[in-house]
């Protein structure tokens, strides 16, 4: 039954009670709310909650109104099976109402109206909602500043919504809306950004003026507009056009809008300070305007790299990068995102691999050029520009800075450092390198050095020296000399590749690195965390004589006094327990202090990742150490305090559960000690119906093989685990292979207990998968079907008989012999037949003798005139068939 305005008081009360915090009120309205969304004019009755006049003030009731919206045209904008979905006239009302409603003040509101449009532009345009651009582009040319910015809102909004789209009439429906709105979004917010720099002029001159501060709404106002106007230009220019890359054809708008952009960033930066207490709002703008503005010249040059090549562009957009890095001033040294995009585009320019050189040669062809020769060309002509652009003093100049002055830790970094370590290394070593400055230069200096290997190694080595004699070990005050010592010792340790062909690593650790070790003044932190780092990044150059050196430091260092220095330690420790090199007999008296300084960091760390490193590190140690079963007890305890503390987190549950089945396979024999704690944790992991079973079952099921293919003998609990198995692979195949290993071990460790107690669900299981997977999910379970008959030759056939049915279809069907894996599978199939003949003969010939064998032949088309039987007896007998016995 269809709702109208009749019942919109009944949904607004609705509405209400789903935002109650009483749950007894709370969720009957959601239930109700639920099943009204497929009913006819619901759609419609919440657009007039939305755009209700006397509900204006009630903007969270609005805001649920457009949730449940958006939900219902996710779900039933396009016709469903099980429903009608919204009908053609309400669609056309609801669009109609949409669009009718510009000018909303509520600027949460607007986004989400915004949102309903972009929504149903995906499924509508254009083929259903042809005039939406038009109309749209229509409304801007007469609106005021607050309609036009809810038009760029929706426009924005729409277009990210279709660039989404991937398939080839889309993109080019797409490259449409651009060639349309470009040219009139470029000059708006080119008209826009001179408006705004002139009210930024007037109101930096005339401070303190009620006159000007009138005009601040609409000049904010004008600011919004201008981002998603930006915003807009970007979605045109990079998913306007095809990729240069590919097309290798010159996209205009790169040319004329990037150097426009660039111009537009330098305009804003002087105002930044100056902004920042006084006009806090349009500081906050920007801010945002300078680092958009960086974003998007990076988004153009990696969507369109040739063209941005172009000496017009790529010229001006690097040298003034390479200028504010160098040698910024205080403004913009203070202003760390902007430089961040500054070295993101620089970085992004370096690995461009559009820009390297070619170095092959062709062979001339003079009636034609390949597209492949067009590409060295421009690689080319862009490589030439960048060597111009970065002489050898440039590139040792930018080097030198960002060790010298972005790596080098400052007073606020060691008050974040002194008030929670442990916060403060997951920001530097953890954190996505866009996000701080410091990680960001660092990623900057490893690609340009990886550029420039030959040049730069000498001068990180030279300054390696300059700090180490600047600083010398006793050293224990935070001077310069000590910050700069911590920051060369990270420059070394990032490229270790090229810098062993300068430095010896054995004299550098023994002549400084071990000396700086065993200084515990808490100072030393600093450099210690640094040390840390080496030690796991050099651990290709570590060589036998030093290597239980290098383990006892780490070990120290696992017991340090500052939470950032054991994390640090924690990381590299595991990188050389993973090494091929790993030398477990240099190692092996120090587990019992592994173990025990694991087991305490886990108590004293807070932090989500910090439990994952220390518990990645255990499961490594489990993974590549014999000597286990000694400090079994203690795992113990400790995997089920872990596994106690994690509810909830499943992200530190899986690495748990990796740590678990390493721990599984290095007790062997000895794993029924620890059931007591496994098996609890592992029914959890294989129940379907747990909340966290998207997330485990994959690393539960690989336990679960472990655990099974470990296990002297079998125990009730485990046999009473086979029927989550079925209940698993009823819901997809995804663990097929893993879930066929457990039931080979079900089979061999359980023998005749597990058949008598799971008969019914091993034929399931096997009817479930054969039939419904392909080739090669059967070729993984057909063994374990022989080895079923090879075990149980009398119990077994007449308990899998439709199996048994469907592997007999497989063999008298031709299929295609030319196919390896299908002439596998009816081999292996023809195999498993031929030894019920051997072992069960008549049960054989009153399977193939069954009505319901020659209907499931004829229903797949297989036409048997001869009696079945003999028709296998031909396919065993023919000697092109490969029976695998």
């Amino acid at each position: 039954m269809a709702l109208s305005a009749a019942d919109l008081p009944a949904l607004y009360t609705l509405l209400v009670n789903s935002m109650s915090q009483d749950e007894s009120v709370r969720k009957p309205a959601e239930a109700a709310l639920s099943q009204s969304e497929n009913r006819p004019g619901f759609c419609s009755c919440l657009m007039e909650v939305i755009t209700a006049k006397d509900l204006v003030s009630q903007v969270d009731i609005r805001l649920m109104a457009s949730v449940y919206f958006k939900n219902s045209i996710n779900r039933y904008w396009r016709k469903r099976r099980d429903s009608s979905g919204i009908s053609s006239e309400e669609k056309q009302h609801l669009k109609q109402k949409l669009l009718s409603h510009l000018r909303e003040e509520n600027n949460q509101i607007a986004q989400m109206l915004a949102v309903l449009i972009s929504k149903i532009a995906r499924f509508d345009y254009p083929r259903e909602w042809p005039e939406l651009f038009s109309f749209l582009a229509q409304q801007l040319q007469s609106a005021d500043v607050l309609t036009s910015h809810r038009l760029f809102m929706i426009l924005f909004r729409t277009l990210k919504e279709l660039s989404t789209k991937r398939l080839t009439a889309d993109q080019r429906t797409f490259a449409e809306i651009s060639s349309h709105l470009f040219e009139f979004c470029w000059r708006l917010w080119q008209s826009d950004i001179q408006t705004i720099l002139h009210g930024f002029s007037t109101i930096s001159q005339s401070y303190g003026s009620s006159a000007v501060e009138q005009h601040h709404d609409d000049l904010y106002l004008t600011c919004e507009r201008c981002l998603f106007c930006l915003k807009i230009i970007c979605q045109l220019v990079i998913s306007g056009f095809q990729s240069d890359a590919k097309c290798i054809q010159e996209i205009r708008p790169v040319k004329e809008v990037s150097p426009v952009l660039l111009n537009a960033a330098q305009s804003f930066l002087p105002y930044y300070t100056s902004f920042q207490s006084r006009h806090p709002k349009f500081w906050d703008f920007i801010k945002k305007a300078c680092t958009k503005l960086m974003k998007v010249l990076v988004a153009i040059q990696q969507r369109h790299p040739y063209s941005f090549g172009d000496t017009c562009v790529l010229q001006p957009v690097l040298n003034f990068c390479l200028n504010k890095i160098t040698d910024p001033e205080p403004d913009v040294l203070a202003f760390a995102q902007f430089l961040i995009k500054c070295m993101v585009m620089v970085k992004s320019v370096l690995e461009c691999k559009e820009y390297k050189p070619s170095l092959t040669g062709r062979v001339m062809d003079e009636n034609s050029v390949t597209l492949e020769q067009m590409k060295k060309n421009n690689s080319n002509a862009v490589a030439g520009v960048l060597t111009s652009l970065l002489p050898k003093e440039r590139i040792v100049l930018l080097c030198n800075i960002l060790i010298r002055r972005y790596f080098v830790l400052n007073s606020s970094d060691l008050e974040e450092w002194y008030e929670n370590s442990e916060a403060f290394h997951h920001e530097q070593d953890m954190v996505q390198w866009t996000e701080k400055l410091r990680p960001c230069a660092e990623a900057l200096y490893i690609v340009l050095f990886e550029n420039h290997s030959q040049l730069l190694a000498p001068i990180v080595v030279s300054i390696l020296q300059e700090a180490m004699n600047g600083c010398p070990t006793s050293v224990t005050e935070i001077t310069p000399g000590l910050l700069l010592k911590d920051a060369a010792y990270g420059a070394a340790a990032y490229v270790y590749y090229e810098l062993s062909n300068y430095l010896s690593f054995k004299d550098w650790f023994d002549g400084a690195l071990s000396l700086e070790l065993s200084n515990d003044h808490p100072n030393m932190r600093i450099i210690h965390r640094k040390v840390a780092l080496i030690l796991g990044q050099w651990v290709s150059e570590i060589k036998n004589d030093i290597k239980r050196p290098v383990y006892c430091a780490l070990i120290r260092m696992l017991q340090d006094k500052d939470l950032s220095v054991r994390l640090a330690a924690c990381r590299s420790l595991c990188l050389h327990v993973e090494d091929a090199s790993f030398s477990e007999k240099d190692f092996s008296d120090l587990l019992p202090v592994c173990w025990v300084s694991c087991f305490n960091l886990v108590k004293e760390v807070q932090e989500f990742d910090s439990k994952v490193q220390v518990l990645n590190l255990i499961s490594v140690l489990l993974g590549h150490v014999n000597e286990v079963i000694p400090f079994a007890n203690n795992l113990m305890q400790f995997f089920q305090m872990v596994w106690e503390e994690s509810s909830g987190e499943s992200l530190l549950q899986i690495q748990l559960l990796i740590a678990l089945r390493n721990f599984v396979v290095a007790l062997g024999y000895q794993s029924p000690s620890c059931y007591a704690m496994l098996l609890p944790i592992l029914q959890k992991g294989i129940d379907i119906n747990g909340p966290d079973e998207l997330n485990l079952l994959e690393d539960s099921m690989l336990l679960w093989e472990a655990t099974i293919s470990h296990a002297p003998t079998m125990v009730p609990q485990l046999l009473a685990y086979f029927p989550c198995l079925v209940e698993i692979l009823e819901r997809n195949f995804d663990q097929l292979q893993v879930a066929v290993d457990i039931t080979e071990g079900y089979i061999i460790l359980g023998g005749r207990e597990f058949l008598s107690m799971h008969a019914s669900s091993v034929a399931r299981l096997l009817d479930l998968i054969v039939g419904n997977v392909n080739d090669r999910g059967l070729l993984s379970t057909l063994p374990v079907i022989d080895i079923l008959i090879q075990c149980f030759p009398t119990e077994v056939p007449p308990l899998i008989s439709s199996t048994l049915q469907k592997l007999v279809v497989i063999c008298l069907c031709g299929g295609d012999d030319k196919d390896p894996s299908k002439t596998a599978v009816k081999a292996s199939s023809a195999a498993i037949l031929a030894r019920i003949w051997v072992m069960n003969t008549n049960y054989l010939a009153q399977l193939t003798s069954e009505p319901s064998l020659s209907s499931l032949l004829q229903q797949t088309g297989v036409a048997i005139e001869d009696n079945i039987l003999l028709c296998l007896v031909d396919i065993w007998l023919d000697k092109d068939c490969e029976l695998g016995n």
